[in-house]
């Protein structure tokens, strides 16, 4: 019989997260039976310490990327994208709100507010940068009304947004990160639909009830269980229900899947050159989109452990499928479940966290590496000069005893293949210069018919140098996870270690490291032969080798990459300008029913083909049976001609 797979919560939450795992067989981890590593699931609502990716095992998985707070801190979020708009153009980076963070932004925001009120008063909404669920926030007209006594955003109210039965709603979208290097991105077919509770009134700023989508708030409404007309009772539909609504009206469905897609990836891309590699990790977003009546969809915020609390029938139905199908995308196997019992028999391992990736990054070094309990109790006293290494020591520390160092440890030094990364990166070194040959005609529908895009090359924003004090265990403390929606897991990020102030560089410490002929490797990171899936999909290889995410696992939908190039421009250094021209193309085919030298690339297709390369398929996220992109662009060509 297969060992059990063992799961660690932390803070004994989400509840969800441990009644599925349950379900599935496993094991939920027991500090006084266990060893420290005996665990295979390690999830918990805030950031990880650093020092807990540097001793990941092959066997183990955490449910957090390192240095994502660049999206799921509204202030970090409204810098980034501004970044974003200023290397790549304003209007392709149009999909958020005009955003000012005070106090910093106030001269600015005071002048945009007296040019506005000239033409026409609009409105504002004030969110504090630091707080989740609706809390602080408050919608104004008059500056006069503008208090606050903490960092905050005030961004530009969107006053006309598309209503049901003259409710206001939002989407919540679940993304799944499965990589960061490759950029590997997932989105949930089933999402939520979040309603106010009272219909929207812009003469009443101040009734929340009416103004603000959020559940925690809601359900506290005085007409929370009425029936709300196509609303009906409660304020949650799940997306499946949103489609069949959205089949009534005269619009093009398929253009609207592709622009929320369009500004996942898009913001993804903000912080994807900074984030160090760590293919033993996955991340689950919550992106909250807002859809106007124009049916143009607004990024609002990035949540960060997004709530899995179950209010309703709709959070039942979407939630724990959403869970069941995210363990699936970790594609544990058999072996994981070995753990400690699997790993006796190698000598050596290597961290699966990998710094190489992460761009203009100041990062200090690991001075010395941990040794594993469980190989100091097998060597015995024979080696019992190294029993006992720290995990980090003081950088401080000379030149001369860094070398003495290296050299009486070198045999014993962790050294593990991160997850199959030979293969992942086998093309790395390759750069892939798109020209650009799109139109600004074509180039504008990515987001919207009124885009424009001058594409060039992202001047990535540079961090600070870090401190040089960090030892051991610990790690340096700031206010990190800001749009944190989990409910449940409130140990308020104050006293959390944040998992992005430190980042030990393990590309220096690595060198002089050599591979054993029997060193552990984990599982290829795309393979899930071993364990089942709801939707058995096949691997692909293409590009000399590189490994094709799979097309969809569960309710999974890969969204990127979706074509052989932008798998091309994700692997070793991301290609941002590639990518955009890519999504140009594929959001302007399916506007304009288009398909360029469709022929020529169908036989150079057929040829590789013959030459032992799968093609690669890709579908559109969005539709109840999302359709093959290929196959969805040829059809609308035939109906158009």
């Amino acid at each position: 019989m297969a060992a059990s797979l063992v799961f660690r919560l932390h803070d004994r939450g989400p509840e969800l997260v441990r009644e599925v795992l349950l379900e599935r067989g496993w094991e939920e981890y027991d500090e006084g039976e266990r060893e420290e590593e005996d665990w295979n699931l390690y999830w918990r609502g805030s950031a990880f310490r650093t020092s807990e990716y540097h001793n990941l095992l092959p066997w183990q998985r955490l449910n957090h990327h390192p240095k994502t707070i660049g999206i799921t801190r509204k202030d970090c979020l409204a810098r980034n994208l501004r970044r974003m708009k200023a290397a790549l153009g304003s209007s392709l980076y149009d999909f958020s709100p005009t955003v000012f963070i005070l106090p910093n932004d106030y001269t600015r925001f005071l002048a945009e507010y007296n040019k506005l009120r000239l033409v026409r008063g609009p409105y504002w909404i004030c969110k504090p940068v630091d707080l989740s669920r609706g809390r602080g926030i408050f919608i104004f007209e008059d500056i006069r009304d503008l208090a606050y006594d903490c960092s905050v955003i005030v961004q530009r109210y969107i006053s006309n947004p598309l209503l049901i039965s003259g409710y206001k709603f939002d989407l919540r979208i679940y993304v799944c990160v499965k990589s960061f290097h490759p950029l590997t991105v997932y989105i949930h077919q089933e999402g939520l639909v979040r309603f106010s509770t009272e219909k929207y009134n812009l003469s009443s700023l101040h009734n929340l009830y009416a103004h603000l989508t959020n559940t925690s708030i809601n359900k506290f409404g005085p007409f929370y269980r009425t029936d709300k007309g196509k609303v009906g009772q409660g304020c949650k539909w799940t997306m499946s229900k949103f489609r069949h609504f959205l089949h009534s009206l005269d619009i093009n469905e398929l253009l609207l899947w592709q622009r929320i897609s369009n500004i996942v990836t898009l913001t993804l891309l903000t912080i994807a050159p900074s984030v160090p590699s760590c293919p033993n990790c996955v991340e689950l977003f919550g992106f909250d989109i807002l859809i106007d009546a124009k049916f143009k969809p607004w990024l609002l915020e990035v949540n960060y452990s997004p709530a899995l609390t179950l209010d309703c029938q709709a959070d039942i139905t979407v939630k724990k499928g959403l869970i069941g199908d995210l363990i699936d995308l970790m594609n544990y196997t058999a072996i994981d479940g070995l753990r400690e019992r699997a790993y006796q028999k190698h000598r050596y391992k290597q961290p699966c966290f990998n710094t190489n990736h992460a761009s203009h990054i100041s990062i200090p070094v690991i001075s010395q590496l941990k040794e594993p309990k469980l190989q100091r109790k097998r060597r015995g006293s024979k080696a019992q000069q190294t029993q006992t290494l720290p995990l980090l020591k003081p950088l401080r520390q000379s030149e001369k005893t860094n070398k003495r160092q290296s050299r009486r440890h070198a045999d014993y030094q962790r050294h593990l293949p991160p997850v199959e990364l030979d293969n992942i990166y086998a093309v790395r070194g390759r750069v892939i210069n798109t020209p650009k040959t799109h139109t600004d005609q074509t180039l504008n529908l990515i987001l919207g018919p009124h885009s424009r895009t001058n594409v060039s090359a992202v001047n990535r924003q540079t961090r600070p140098a870090l401190a040089s004090n960090l030892t051991h265990n610990r790690s340096l403390h700031v206010s990190e996870v800001t749009n944190h929606d989990n409910t449940e897991t409130e140990a308020e990020i104050s006293g959390e270690a944040d998992a992005s102030s430190s980042i030990p560089d393990t590309q220096q410490r690595r060198l002089g490291l050599r591979r054993s002929a029997v060193a552990w490797k984990l599982p290829n990171i795309y393979s899930g032969s071993q364990r089942p899936v709801r939707i058995p999909v096949e691997e692909n290889t293409a590009l000399n080798g590189q490994h094709i995410p799979p097309l969809r696992v569960g309710d999974f939908i890969r969204t990127f990459p979706f074509n052989r190039a932008t798998l091309k421009a994700s692997q070793h250094k991301l290609d941002v300008t590639a990518i955009i021209q890519e999504l140009h193309k594929l959001t302007g085919q399916l506007a304009l029913g288009r398909l360029d030298k469709t022929k020529r690339r169908r036989e150079e297709e057929v040829k590789k083909n013959t030459e032992g390369e799968d093609d690669f398929d890709s579908l559109l996220w969005g539709p109840k049976d999302p359709p093959l992109l290929i196959e969805l662009i040829e059809n609308r060509q035939k109906i158009k001609e």
